[in-house]
């Protein structure tokens, strides 16, 4: 775009920017890294530069390099000390240009926000907020920043075209929804949280909102939110020591942790995990797994199936030796069971998307709590199939009903006495012949999951009945 002239910046100007805060920015998060003695989380950074990279001016003169060097080191401190409990509270790029603007009287520019840039903002945005699953959030803050700007502008005499013109095409509205306003840790763990979250900083926004002299910029905005979402979200990290590694299939494994405190969590609910280790893939040292785990347990376990070849993060999760440590936090998810014990259940997992069904029945179970629950579990073969111990005892104690199924038909091993083939909607009215009562959860790799959306909706189960087990890079 700036080749071209569509953009008032010399091209060479932007590179030469990205790559100075891109340099900055790994330098000072090795050294808080070695600092705090915590793992440093590369790919964060480059997502960082590039943030800073769209919204400040590309550098021109000494002074303009100045205020990038200070944006990338506040951005990277950001992380390190504004946290709590090695939590961090606010939006590191957030929080950096704002202390900027008040230390240095220099602000972002958030040239990002103009109409060349939309197209490309708006297909990256939609693909970002679809991987990730924010679809909410985003969707309640984009509703909210347009109405109070349709509202607040109305009551000043402006026209609602220009408002919607100049709010869509001329700031960076979309931009800051779809990248900044949907960061992982600094938003609220459920749904529920993060619509709330959501409607706050869409309110604050809003360009005719102010206290005072002091009017809401989009950082701003956003900081003001992290603390609302810092209040709502748990509050530390864990550090993990492994007590053992459990081989429970081909290539799947039970990683056993114990941990520096007792985690308070919801049967379901997943964890991010970080471990640093040298020469990380495109994929970072952060990864995403629910806990297969109950809260009734000391231990915390994380069940792992590991592919060939395996991602820089998974080999060295399974070279870690006893006693070695890895860093955990971001508690979240709202894929767990309903406060309402009466609610009839049926439960699909394929895989190794199993986990949070072994952690929920294992909390039935040492809560000996009786719910109408029928499992559905889908393998390849039957070496594959894990924690039957726990759910052939939820069977005896709790009356819940386990349905095993094989997929590879042709290898069936003798005598076996459960289904064959894929989960079909010939098999669930089978086994469930009062589907339409039930609430469905799901768990499995995406195309899994989104096949079994089509299967239900098409047996005219509501879109509420179906909950699907999501987070951030299903591994």
């Amino acid at each position: 775009m700036c080749a071209f002239g569509v953009l008032p910046y010399n091209v060479f100007y932007l590179i030469y920017s990205t790559a100075f805060l891109l340099s900055v920015g790994l330098l000072t998060n090795e050294l808080f890294a070695k600092v705090f003695k915590v793992p440093a989380n590369s790919e964060s950074v480059y997502i960082s530069a590039l943030i800073l990279a769209l919204i400040i001016t590309p550098a021109k003169s000494f002074n303009d390099y100045i205020f990038l060097f200070w944006a990338a080191v506040l951005t990277m401190a950001g992380k390190y000390i504004l946290a709590i409990s090695k939590k961090h509270i606010f939006n590191p790029v957030a929080v950096a240009v704002v202390i900027t603007a008040l230390a240095l009287n220099q602000s972002a520019s958030w040239w990002v926000g103009t109409a060349w840039m939309l197209p490309f903002v708006l297909l990256a945005g939609l693909l970002i907020v679809k991987k990730i699953q924010r679809i909410d959030l985003v969707y309640y803050f984009l509703l909210t920043a347009l109405v109070t700007t349709w509202v607040l502008g109305a009551f000043g005499g402006s026209s609602l075209v220009t408002l919607t013109r100049q709010t869509i095409l001329g700031s960076p509205l979309l931009f800051f929804a779809f990248v900044m306003l949907t960061e992982p840790l600094t938003t609220p763990p459920t749904n529920r949280l993060q619509i709330c979250y959501g409607v706050l900083v869409g309110f604050l926004i809003a360009p005719q909102i102010h206290v005072g002299n002091l009017y809401f910029s989009p950082e701003l905005a956003l900081v003001t939110g992290n603390i609302f979402s810092y209040l709502a979200s748990p509050k530390r990290k864990l550090m993990l020591s492994l007590k053992q590694k459990v081989r429970l299939g081909p290539d799947i494994y039970d990683f056993v942790f114990r941990p520096d405190r007792k985690l308070a969590f919801t049967p379901g609910q997943y964890l991010e995990w970080t471990l640093g280790h040298k020469k990380s893939d495109s994929r970072g040292n952060r990864r995403y797994f629910t806990l297969a785990s109950s809260p009734t347990e000391s231990e915390i376990i994380m069940g792992v199936k590991f592919y060939n070849p395996p991602s820089s993060f998974k080999k060295a999760l399974f070279d870690m030796a006893s006693g070695q440590t890895l860093l955990a936090g971001q508690l979240a998810g709202d894929f767990t069971m309903p406060k309402d014990k009466t609610q009839k259940l049926v439960f699909i997992a394929g895989g190794i998307g199993i986990t949070p069904f072994r952690s929920m029945l294992k909390y039935l179970i040492d809560k000996n709590e009786r719910r109408d629950i029928v499992l559905f579990y889908a393998n390849r073969t039957a070496d594959e199939i894990v924690y039957r111990d726990v759910f052939d005892r939820a069977g005896r104690q709790l009356g819940i009903k386990t349905v095993y199924t094989l997929t590879k038909q042709d290898q069936l091993p003798a005598g076996w006495n459960g289904e064959a083939g894929y989960i079909t909607e010939r098999m669930i009215q089978a086994y469930v012949p009062d589907f339409h009562q039930r609430t469905f959860y799901i768990s499995g790799p995406r195309s899994m999951t989104a096949a079994f959306e089509q299967t239900l909706a098409n047996m005219g189960l509501h879109k509420r009945q179906i909950k699907i087990d999501f987070f951030p890079g299903f591994a």
